[in-house]
């Protein structure tokens, strides 16, 4: 509307518009043609945060500051370039009031320019409102047409929207991706000619002929050979949905098409596990039974455990365990219930179960929960184990019985040992008082010597069988010490001497010239080289030649024995050193021995930290080496070479003998008595406290297995009395194992020997005796 008026009409329409604006709601201002205000009502002045005073003259761009968006954005929105252009801006315009605090405030405006009668404009009227409502409004009316988009825009599964002709209103982005197809070349077309036709299919046809006859959602039309770009073939469903409209626009149809490929893998995986697993539940050979984890009730059995407890699976089902022979009663297998139920798995593997029949059987049970889609099932594991248990039972008994014979063959050997030296001990004494008094009859001198040797060679096996006994036991004791090598070889040489000279052979020793010091028990080395040594002298005919050496390689003592024997077969060679190997086995054996050598043999270097290897050609002989590890000591323990006596005591003793044979005690005290020492012979314990009480003696020689009393308990009887306390008590007995020297030291012994004894020794400590050195420390002299 335009209003053209004259000057007076002008000022009295103003005032007109002025009052009019001081009721109106809205905001009002009012400006001259030159756009300056020339009034503003109350609203106005809230709105823009202007006072009438400061705002009057004012042009109005600079009280009313509002801005749009878009190409004609202005701080006025255009309304001071409307008015000079003479035409008003279009009314009922969305702006953004910018007040003097440069806050923001939505706002609706409108411009109503009025005219001079000369066709001049004369002014105008603004009009605004607060739009903070109106734009809220709006933005939710925004925000609510937005949010089914954005719903769709979530939904992974590709779907179309169709009309009642089927032609396709609008899609899911899913779709587009899925089938790589572009959104203009989809919508308003027929969905059996979009893509190539892919949906021309008569199953789709038939399903939405459906959909719209019926008005009914149709669900389940599955397409096997569905083929993408980029992924293949693959299994779709589609599902139809009706929708009916609510006003007069046509009815619509939702079609939507889920990728099925792999729960349809899944699927096919699943029911063959479940045929495999149904096929292994039924033929098991172990029994499984299949509970309800919380009621614990039987709910499936396998036939393996049916025949097991003799139960049909019909009498089997919603029947518990203590039902049908485990766990003995109701309150036991409550409490095995609820182990199971807190912890998921129990075990035991002997459980008894009587079966159906009353049979009693033995079985491995494990039962452990685990979850079968939402239904909590324990499964129980049974295997009769009653014929395993059976077998370990035997097994136990046997093992039990072998070491009951392995305790009893060590006592026999003991026993053995101890019956063997007794009568080997006077019989040693015997020879060494012959050879005291030696005769010129060369007849006496033989036997004397033949005597000996063999003395000798008995008290080796003797040896040989306790070691064998100990080595296999594990309780063989090495007593180390820093020897030199050649003092080994040369006791040994001296020990097998005689046996050389018996079969003529010529033993050729070459030792080495600087010291080869080892850290090694002498006495077990010593029996190794005597074995080696006694192995070549058996195996070497008459006149033959046996060489034995020994030198430093590096970081290792090398002993070498080599012989010009009969060797060994190669069928031997691997296990000459087991256990009782020999090579010859004929009536005759003539080689003798018991085959227990070269077994101490290979045990005794092993035990040292050493090894020893053999080499032989049948009929030239054979060679074996002995390495061991070798120690560097500037200063070496003494050798142990026996030392040189006189003959003459030092100081004459007082020496009691006793042993309850007589033989032995006589014999050992007679050489005693040779020496020069003061000797009493008793045969009993009671007799040895009698005569320790009134012989006083320095010395005592005693026998360890007396009647009535024993060595034991006449030593630490002697080692109560005041009188007594300084005696050197010496154990001389048939009894040769560690702890038996243990308990001789623990009863107060200060030497353990073996029978039959060298009486080297016993001259050796007589003459430390006769010195005052009797608190030697104990070592057992072999």
């Amino acid at each position: 509307m335009t209003v053209s008026l004259d000057n007076f009409a002008v000022r009295r329409q103003r005032k007109w518009l002025s009052a009019m604006s001081c009721v109106v709601g809205d905001a009002v201002i009012v400006t001259d043609a030159l756009g300056k205000i020339t009034f503003l009502n109350a609203e106005a002045a809230r709105l823009t945060q202007w006072t009438r005073g400061n705002a009057l003259g004012k042009p109005l761009r600079r009280v009313l500051r509002l801005v749009t968006e878009g190409p004609d954005s202005s701080n006025d929105c255009g309304i001071s370039r409307g008015l000079r252009a003479g035409a008003a801006p279009r009314t009922s315009r969305l702006a953004l009031l910018i007040p003097k605090d440069h806050s923001k405030l939505p706002v609706e405006h409108a411009i109503l320019p009025f005219w001079h009668a000369k066709a001049k404009i004369a002014g105008s009227l603004v009009i605004f409102r607060d739009a903070t409502a109106q734009n809220d409004q709006r933005e939710r009316l925004s925000s609510e047409l937005r949010y089914p988009d954005d719903i769709i825009a979530t939904i992974s599964d590709p779907f179309v929207v169709l009309d009642s002709e089927f032609r396709i209103k609008t899609a899911s982005m899913s779709f587009y991706r899925t089938f790589d197809i572009a959104k203009d070349k989809v919508e308003g077309q027929l969905i059996y000619v979009v893509d190539g036709g892919r949906w021309d299919v008569a199953r789709v046809r038939t399903m939405l002929n459906a959909v719209i006859s019926r008005r009914l959602p149709v669900a389940g039309c599955c397409l096997e050979t569905v083929v993408l770009r980029t992924v293949g073939k693959r299994v779709m469903l589609l599902n139809a949905q009706f929708l009916e409209a609510s006003n007069n626009e046509s009815n619509l149809i939702v079609l939507t098409i889920e990728d099925i490929t792999e729960r349809r893998r899944a699927d096919a995986a699943l029911k063959a596990s479940e045929l495999s697993y149904r096929r292994l539940f039924q033929s098991a050979k172990d029994g499984i039974l299949i509970l309800d984890a919380l009621t614990l009730e039987i709910i499936d059995a396998n036939p393996f455990l049916t025949e097991l407890v003799g139960y049909s699976r019909e009498e089997l089902l919603g029947k518990e365990l203590w039902e049908i022979g485990f766990f003995g009663d109701k309150a036991s297998s409550q409490a095995v219930y609820r182990e199971l139920q807190k912890r998921g798995y129990v075990r035991y593997d002997h459980l008894p179960l009587e079966t159906k029949k009353g049979i009693s059987a033995e079985v491995e049970f494990i039962s452990n929960v685990y979850l079968v889609g939402q239904r909590a099932v324990a499964q129980c594991n049974i295997r009769d184990i009653s014929e395993r248990s059976g077998m370990q039972k035997t097994m136990r008994e046997q093992a039990e019985a072998l070491s009951d014979l392995h305790l009893r063959k060590d006592e026999f050997l003991a026993m053995l040992s101890h019956e063997l030296r007794n009568p080997l001990a006077p019989i040693a004494n015997a020879v060494h008082l012959l050879r005291m008094h030696e005769s010129d009859d060369p007849i006496q001198q033989k036997a004397c010597i033949i005597i000996q040797r063999q003395v000798v060679q008995l008290t080796h096996l003797v040896d040989d069988l306790m070691d064998v006994s100990r080595i296999t036991s594990g309780r063989v004791l090495l007593r180390n010490e820093t020897v030199a090598a050649n003092d080994i070889i040369e006791h040994a040489v001296e020990t097998t001497r005689p046996l050389m000279e018996q079969r003529g052979h010529s033993l050729l020793v070459s030792r080495s010239q600087n010291p080869i010091w080892l850290h090694a028990d002498p006495a077990r080395l010593e029996q190794v080289v005597v074995n080696l040594l006694t192995n070549a002298a058996k195996y070497t005919d008459e006149g033959g030649r046996i060489w034995l050496t020994v030198e430093q390689d590096q970081e290792e003592c090398v002993i070498r024995l080599r012989d010009t024997g009969v060797g060994i077969a190669p069928e031997l060679l691997p296990r000459i050193f087991d256990l009782f190997a020999q090579a010859e086995r004929s009536l005759a054996r003539s080689r003798g021995g018991l085959g227990v050598g070269l077994a101490l043999v290979h045990q005794m270097v092993e035990l040292h930290g050493g090894g020893v290897e053999v080499f032989s050609t049948p009929g030239q002989g054979s060679e074996f080496v002995v390495r061991l590890p070798v120690v560097h000591s500037p200063t070496p323990k003494p050798s142990l070479v026996p030392r040189e006596t006189t003959g003459i005591p030092a100081h004459s003793l007082r020496v009691l003998v006793v042993d309850d044979n007589a033989d032995t005690a006589d014999s050992l005290a007679l050489i005693v008595e040779l020496s020069g020492h003061t000797v009493r012979t008793v045969h009993d314990g009671h007799a040895a406290i009698r005569a320790a009480e009134e012989f006083r003696p320095e010395v005592v020689l005693l026998d360890i297995g007396l009647p009535g009393v024993t060595g034991y308990e006449v030593a630490t009887w002697m080692r109560l009395q005041e009188q007594l306390k300084s005696v050197v008590l010496v154990a001389i007995t048939g009894y040769g194992q560690e702890s038996d020297r243990q308990l001789a030291l623990k009863a107060g012994f200060n030497h353990h020997l073996v029978k039959p004894v060298d009486f080297s020794k016993i001259e050796t400590i007589l003459d430390m005796a006769a010195k005052g050195l009797s608190s030697l420390t104990t070592e057992r002299h072999a």
